[in-house]
Order: C-alpha cells, then structure tokens, then sequence
C-alpha cells in the first residue's frame, strides 16, 4: 500500500488500520495525504484498484481571508498553531499526537489550504476503474464536512462516522472534553 501522512504528521496510519487494505493496489491518506494519494494515482499510470481517503482535507469552500488568516497565525507562532492543530485532529479524542510529529513547511500548509478538488479529476479515477472510498468523522474540527460530504458522496464509497473526530476517533469513555 501507498501511504500519504496528514500534514505535521508520521505515523499515524496505525489509527486507521480497520479502514486501510494492505496491498501493491491501494493508495490512501490521512487529510493532506488524502490529498497527496489523490494526485499520486491521478498522475501514475500504475496499477491503483483502491484509493482510500481518511478525513481528506477540504477547504475550497473557505473564504480566502481563511487562508491568509491560517498561514499569518501558522507564521506568528508555528508552536501554538500547531499545538491547536494537534489538538482539533484528535478531537473528539484525548490522543496525544505530539509524538507523531513532524512539523510542515508553510509552502505544504499553503498547499493543503488551497487544493481544489475537482469532480472531473475524480470521474478520470473511476472511469480506470478505481474504487474510492471515503471516511469522514461526524465531530471534525478541521475541514468543511458538510461540504466535503456533499462532494464525495455521489463519487464513490463515503463513510460518516458518528461521534468521531477527523483521525476519525471517538471520545474515551469516561472522558468529559
């Protein structure tokens, strides 16, 4: 399998091993990754059956202040604005991620801020005959999900996740946050 990390993130495809399929035909990614596996399949002519996108991330319906807003705070302090960013991605969840973590560059931060995702580019994958299945948690905090819902639902498999978070993770029990 071709994994793609979620930005400022290494390793943390074990928290996804109940959706992921390991083998040579499947790509997948975790919100920027998911991004990044999207683009890698469209551009190789190799052999992909599976393209499995985690909590892909989805800002296109964002204003463009979002954006300036986003990298002006990632900019001002790069450590509170990750150390929010860890804490929105394991939300509903109390999982600690600062041992996964592998801070992004402004230029990938803007990147993932700014992809579009583009109906036609989806419909290329399926007409190869790639299957696409996506996973949105309920409770995320970082992408738009009502957007990114009603753009993938009618473009392949999507899962909805209730109670969960965008690691697609759902409170502990006996946790109040």
């Amino acid at each position: 399998m071709h994994y793609f990390n979620g930005f400022s993130l290494r390793g943390e495809e074990r928290f996804f091993s109940e959706y992921l399929v390991k083998s040579d035909f499947c790509a997948a990614g975790f919100s920027f990754g998911a991004q990044q596996a999207f683009e890698y399949v469209l551009r190789h002519q190799k052999r992909i059956d599976r393209l499995i996108l985690l909590s892909p991330a989805f800002f296109q319906t964002q204003k463009k202040n979002f954006l300036r807003t986003q990298l002006h705070y990632f900019q001002a302090d790069q450590a509170a604005y990750i150390s929010q960013f860890l804490k929105n991605v394991s939300y509903p969840s109390s999982v600690d991620l600062t041992d996964l973590l592998h801070v992004g560059s402004k230029e990938e931060l803007e990147s993932l801020l700014s992809y579009r995702w583009e109906k036609e580019k989806v419909m290329q994958l399926l007409e190869r005959g790639v299957t696409i299945e996506v996973f949105l948690g309920e409770q995320d905090r970082i992408i738009d999900l009502e957007a990114a819902y009603a753009f993938f639902k009618p473009l392949g498999v999507t899962y909805f996740i209730k109670g969960a978070g965008h690691l697609l993770l759902e409170k502990e029990p006996g946790n109040n946050c």
